[in-house]
């Protein structure tokens, strides 16, 4: 009987340590050519760089797009609605900039985008609304965190959402009025 041949131990994966160490030799020019080709091997790789190094609205685009795909699909292109890649979106714009004001911006869109598909596309289900609902809690209390002036530029837009969803089922509406009065009893 032969005796199986000895096998090498494995080399561990590599870990982040690892590619930190070997990083850590790269001249500037070397560092940027690494950059130049991750941005150039995909399309996530460069909406995480544009929203990485860039201000304002223009790196903000491609997640809306993102969660307007995601949350309003092309119904007759028997598009499913796709939650997950919403929040992923958002997740990932706070990866890559975790800017308050921007990330409030998604949040909301989120809600809003969600709230106008089941309105013009008709009634959803229960895990459709508790998403939207979390979302609008998450950005209400991101929003409570700006200065004034930042909440006087979104209050309309947390408002309109509540007006909105008044003939939505699920108690969903109820929820939004319940949190958004909560958040601004002043105005009852």
């Amino acid at each position: 009987m032969k005796k199986p041949a000895k096998t090498k131990p494995e080399k561990k994966k590599p870990s982040w340590s690892d590619i930190k160490k070997s990083l850590s030799e790269y001249d500037r020019p070397a560092l940027i050519g690494l950059i130049a080709d991750l941005y150039a091997a995909s399309s996530e790789n460069r909406t995480f760089l544009h929203a990485r190094f860039s201000t304002g609205s223009e790196s903000l685009k491609p997640y809306l797009k993102i969660i307007e795909n995601a949350l309003y699909p092309d119904m007759y292109k028997n598009k499913p609605v796709q939650i997950a890649k919403a929040k992923k979106a958002i997740a990932d714009y706070s990866k890559a900039a975790g800017e308050p004001i921007g990330l409030l911006e998604l949040m909301i869109f989120f809600v809003e985008t969600g709230t106008s598909f089941t309105v013009n596309c008709g009634d959803m289900y229960e895990e459709f609304y508790l998403a939207l609902e979390r979302m609008y809690e998450k950005a209400l209390n991101l929003l409570l965190t700006m200065d004034e002036k930042i909440i006087d530029d979104y209050y309309d837009r947390f408002e309109d959402v509540v007006s909105s969803s008044a003939d939505i089922g699920w108690g969903f509406h109820d929820l939004l009025a319940e949190m958004f009065h909560d958040a601004f009893p002043e105005d009852d």
